[in-house]
C-alpha cells in the first residue's frame, strides 16, 4: 500500500497549473489573482472631508463655546466631486459634504451637528484642532503600494479594492471546471421511484457541492451504469469542457469495478489504481487523460468524501496557484475511547464542542464507510496516525474541521 503522503505527492506533481486569463472584474470573482495589483495614485487622491459640515481655519474657531459661539460667513457649498470653491481665507467658511475636496486655506472640518446649519452664515459652538475630520491624501493607500497580492482569491472586498485603484480588468487563474460522475447500475436519480436493489445517487451531489466549497466550479453529470463502453464514452465526452474529472465507484477489487476495468482494458498507464493506507478510502485511482486530471474515488459515500478532502481539495487548490493545504487542523481532547486499525491512517467522524478555552471531540456512534448520516451530522474528522491502535478518552488528538 502507498502512504497518504505518497499518493498526495504523486497527484500534486502531476496536476497542471491553470493558465491565467485576462478578465473583467466581475468575471474574475472567485478566481485567483495571477499578478500583484498596485495603486497608481494615492488613495484618497486628495484631502477630503470625513463629515458633512463646514470647512474652516481652525484658529478662527479656537474660542467657540455653546454660550459664546463663533459666527463665520459661508462663501459657498462644496459637494463631492465639486471643485467650484477652490480656496478660503481666514475668517470665512464653506459648507462641505462628505468626500468633497478640502479647499485650499482650510485646515479643519466642523460637523454640521456642532453648528446651526446656516447657509449664509454659520454659528459654531465648539473648537477643533487642525486636521479635524479631514481624510488626508494617501492615508488609505500610498501610490505604488501593492493592494492585492498575487495568489489571492478574489472576493467582494478585493474586487472593490482593485476597482478603487482604477483597474477594470485583471489577470486571474480561473476557477477549475470539475465534472463529477457517479457509476453504478443500481443508482437512480433522487425524486424517482426505486426498484428492488436500487438506491438513489448521493455521491455526485455531495462531491459537486464539495467542489464548489473549494472555490472551483462543480458540474454534476447523471450517473452511468456498469457497462465499460458507456462509462468510457461518458468520461471522454467531458474532457473538452473539464479542467478535472471526478468519478465515484468502480475502483476496488470486485468483478464489476467498471472504472478500473475501463482503464485497465485500454492499457491507460497514465491512470494508476492504488491501495492507500487509510480508512475510509483505501482504493484510489488518479491519472491524466489528454492532460486533464481524473480522480477515481471509491463508491462508498464516506470513503468518497474523505478521499475528496484529503486528495482532491489540495489538488484543486494547486491548479489555481494556491498552497495545496489540507482542511484546517485543530487540537482537541477525546471524550471517548477510540480504536484504529493497525497500519492505516484513520479518519473518524466526530463533533467538536468548546471546553475551557479549548475543544473536545466526540466520535460519531457509527463509522461505517456506507453510513452517510453520521457524516452529515459530523463537523470534523479525527485523524488517527498509522501507528495508533487505541486512544483513550482524555487524549489530545488532531481534527480536520469540515466546511460548514
Amino acid at each position: 500500500m502507498r502512504s497518504v503522503e505518497e499518493h498526495l505527492a504523486g497527484i500534486l506533481s502531476a496536476v497542471p497549473l491553470l493558465p491565467p486569463l485576462d478578465l473583467a472584474l466581475l468575471e474574475a470573482q472567485g478566481g485567483v489573482l495571477a499578478e500583484p495589483v498596485e495603486a497608481p495614485v494615492p488613495l484618497p487622491p486628495f484631502d477630503n472631508s470625513a463629515m458633512d459640515g463646514y470647512a474652516v481655519v481652525a484658529a478662527d474657531v479656537a474660542g467657540a463655546t455653546e454660550s459664546d459661539p463663533v459666527t463665520l460667513p459661508v462663501v459657498g457649498d462644496i459637494a463631492a466631486g465639486d471643485v467650484g470653491v477652490s480656496a478660503i481665507r481666514p475668517g470665512l467658511s464653506a459648507r462641505i459634504m462628505t468626500g468633497a475636496p478640502i479647499p485650499a486655506g482650510a485646515d479643519a472640518v466642523i460637523p454640521v451637528e456642532w453648528t446651526d446649519g446656516g447657509t449664509a452664515t454659520v454659528r459654531i459652538t465648539r473648537p477643533v484642532p487642525p486636521g479635524h475630520y479631514i481624510r488626508r491624501a494617501g492615508e488609505d493607500v500610498p501610490a505604488g503600494r501593492v493592494v492585492v497580492e498575487a495568489g489571492t482569491r478574489l472576493g467582494a472586498a478585493q474586487l472593490g479594492m482593485i476597482a478603487a485603484v482604477g483597474r477594470s480588468r485583471v489577470s486571474v487563474r480561473p476557477r477549475p471546471r470539475v465534472v463529477v460522475l457517479s457509476t453504478g447500475t443500481e443508482l437512480r436519480e433522487p425524486g424517482t421511484p426505486l426498484a428492488a436493489g436500487q438506491i438513489w445517487d448521493s455521491n455526485s451531489f455531495m462531491l459537486t457541492a464539495a467542489v464548489n466549497e473549494t472555490g472551483a466550479k462543480g458540474y454534476r453529470e447523471a450517473a452511468v451504469g456498469d457497462e465499460p463502453a458507456e462509462v468510457l464514452e461518458s468520461i471522454e465526452d467531458q474532457l473538452a469542457r473539464a479542467d478535472a474529472l471526478i468519478t465515484s465507484g468502480g475502483v476496488s477489487m470486485g468483478a464489476r469495478d467498471v472504472v478500473k476495468e475501463v482503464f485497465t482494458a485500454k492499457a491507460q498507464e497514465s491512470v494508476v489504481f492504488s491501495r492507500v493506507a487509510m480508512r475510509p478510502g483505501k482504493p484510489q485511482g488518479f491519472g491524466l487523460l489528454n492532460g486533464t486530471p481524473i480522480f477515481t474515488l471509491p463508491g462508498n459515500p464516506v470513503s468518497a468524501f474523505v478521499s475528496f478532502q484529503v486528495f482532491v481539495r489540495p489538488a484543486l487548490r494547486a491548479m489555481q496557484g494556491l498552497p495545496p493545504e489540507p482542511l484546517p487542523t485543530w487540537p482537541a481532547v477525546l471524550t471517548e475511547d477510540v480504536t484504529s486499525p493497525a497500519g492505516l491512517r484513520h479518519f473518524v467522524r466526530g463533533r467538536l464542542a468548546p471546553r475551557q478555552g479549548a475543544y473536545e471531540v466526540t466520535p460519531a456512534e457509527t463509522q461505517g464507510s456506507h453510513q452517510l448520516w453520521s457524516l452529515s451530522s459530523a463537523d470534523c474528522l479525527i485523524v488517527l496516525p498509522e501507528d495508533v491502535e487505541a486512544v483513550p478518552a482524555g487524549t489530545q488528538v488532531h481534527v480536520m474541521r469540515l466546511p460548514s
